[in-house]
This record gives structure tokens, C-alpha cells and sequence, in this order.
């Protein structure tokens, strides 16, 4: 997708601008006054899965929104779509956007984003909070079919534009579904909209060929910022049980559990997501 060209409809269109940072063209949004705070969305995502928790967070905040690299209407090098290039281009973009996160609120593999982060000191004092965190590597052989498909698909330029001309409502309505989420059909329309894109759909399968967490599994324990998983009992995409884990390695990490939600629990539910920030926010 091309900002402005393709941004008609986009939740916060207003609230958007393109920040050039060599190598990226980043999409951000900044809405609200108050405390910094960075949301960064998991892989496949984009600044639409914050809509409606956005809003509830700017009340009291400075909400800063980013597309990843490679994702949504952000146009970057599928040489940065690893966890440490992410976390250090988004480290550098957040010093020339001149904020300083208050906390992070991460979703899946944003989590490790901002866990990275932390490792790298770019978010001294920042408290993190995750929704789903997917804090470990496929299992068995999935662990080395899953990420060999990815890079096959990767650096064959057909696939993203296969992908994304196949794409349906229906197709995306079983994705949803397979999450574990009941979405409004907003969300539908917003997820078909960025599925049918072939660069998104490239910059997430090169997100996903780059992926490796086993240098950041072994640094858990040293990861000093305070933390919150938010960890859903319906998450069908990350198992709840993985999240715990990964908390339990950690130095100081508090844990919820919210029953009836999905993977996609913050678009679910923001009310409930944006009270439990609330409370943690409180917490210093």
C-alpha cells in the first residue's frame, strides 16, 4: 500500500505521516496528549489492530502507532525484518520522533520487539506490557519445515502477489476464526484490505524467514524492565502455556488471564485490555 494514495478509509487516517529513516519510509500515527506510549503490533499487522484500543489509551497518553518494516504502508529493505534489525531501526525511529516511551504495549511478536528493545537500553524505565506475547520457536519439525517455507516463499517474488490475489473473505474470515478472535466486520474488512496487499504480504513472509528468538530466549532473565502478560485462554495461535513459560524467566513479570478471547484479544475486548494498562500504568 502507497501513503496517501491507498490511506482512504484507514482507522486514525488523520493522525497519520511518513517518517523517513534510512532504510525505512515508516507509516506513524501520534494522537493524545500525555505520557509517551508505543504500541507495536505482532507479524502480519498493522496500525489497524490498535483502532479502537488506541482511541481508549489517548485520553490520557501520547500514543504513538508504527507499522513494521515491511508491513502495512511502511516500505523497508527485506534485509532489516529480523527480531535485533526491527528492534534497533525502531529503537533509532523512536530518538527521532523525540519520545520516550512510558511503557510498550506489544501484541505477539511484538513482544519480543520490545523485549529486545529493553535488552538494547533503548527504553530506560519503560514498563512493557503484551497481549499474547509469542515468545517460542515452533516446536519439532514444524520448527524447521515452517521457517524453510517461509524463506522458499520469501525470495520468490510470485508468492506475496499468489497470496494476495487468492485472498477472500471467506479465506480471511478462517484465518480470523483460527486465531481463537471473534472480530467485528471492521476487522474483517481491515484484515482482508492489508491480506490482498503484495508488499505487506512480502515484508511479513520476510519477517518470518528472518525470525529467530533463541538469542533473546537466552537473555530473559536478564530483561530488567518490569512486565505484564495479558494471556488469552482461547488463544489458538499461541498457546497460553508459552506465555507463562517465557514470564516465569523473567525477573519481574506479573501475569492475567482473560477467559473467552482469542489471539486477537485487544481488538476484542479494548476496554478490558485498556483497564488492565490502566492498572499497571498506575504501578509506576
Amino acid at each position: 500500500m502507497q501513503f496517501p494514495r491507498d490511506a482512504e478509509g484507514w482507522p486514525w487516517r488523520d493522525h497519520s505521516r511518513i517518517v523517513d529513516l534510512a532504510p525505512h519510509r515508516w507509516h506513524v500515527q501520534q494522537v493524545g496528549a500525555g505520557p509517551d506510549l508505543l504500541c507495536i503490533h505482532g507479524a502480519g499487522g498493522a496500525t489497524h489492530s490498535w483502532r479502537a484500543l488506541a482511541p481508549l489509551l489517548a485520553v490520557d497518553h501520547h500514543v504513538t502507532l508504527v507499522d513494521l518494516p515491511g508491513h502495512g504502508f511502511t516500505h523497508s529493505p527485506r534485509s532489516r525484518a529480523g527480531l535485533a534489525a526491527m528492534a534497533a531501526d525502531l529503537a533509532a525511529l523512536i530518538r527521532q520522533l523525540g519520545i520516550a516511551p512510558r511503557a510498550v504495549i506489544a501484541h505477539s511478536a511484538g513482544a519480543a520487539i520490545a523485549l529486545q528493545m529493553s535488552l538494547d537500553h533503548a527504553l530506560p524505565g519503560a514498563r512493557i506490557i503484551a497481549a499474547n506475547p509469542a515468545l517460542a520457536p515452533f516446536g519439532g519439525l514444524a520448527g524447521v519445515i515452517f521457517p524453510v517455507m517461509a524463506k522458499i516463499m520469501a525470495l520468490t517474488p510470485l508468492s506475496a502477489t499468489l497470496f494476495a490475489r487468492t485472498t477472500t473473505p471467506a479465506s480471511i474470515a478462517r484465518l480470523i476464526a483460527a486465531t481463537g478472535s471473534k472480530l467485528d466486520p471492521d476487522g474483517h474488512r481491515l484484515y482482508l484490505r492489508i491480506a490482498r496487499d503484495p508488499d505487506h504480504v512480502a515484508g511479513t513472509l520476510a519477517m518470518m524467514a528472518a525470525w529467530d528468538l533463541a538469542p533473546l530466549l537466552a537473555r530473559l532473565g536478564d530483561v530488567r524492565a518490569p512486565c505484564l502478560f495479558v494471556l488469552a485462554d482461547n488463544d489458538r495461535t499461541v498457546p497460553p502455556q508459552t506465555g507463562a513459560a517465557a514470564a516465569d524467566r523473567l525477573k519481574n513479570c506479573q501475569i492475567v488471564r482473560l477467559p473467552g478471547l482469542g489471539h486477537l484479544a485487544h481488538e476484542e475486548d479494548p476496554k478490558q485490555i485498556a483497564a488492565l494498562i490502566g492498572a499497571a500504568m498506575q504501578l509506576g
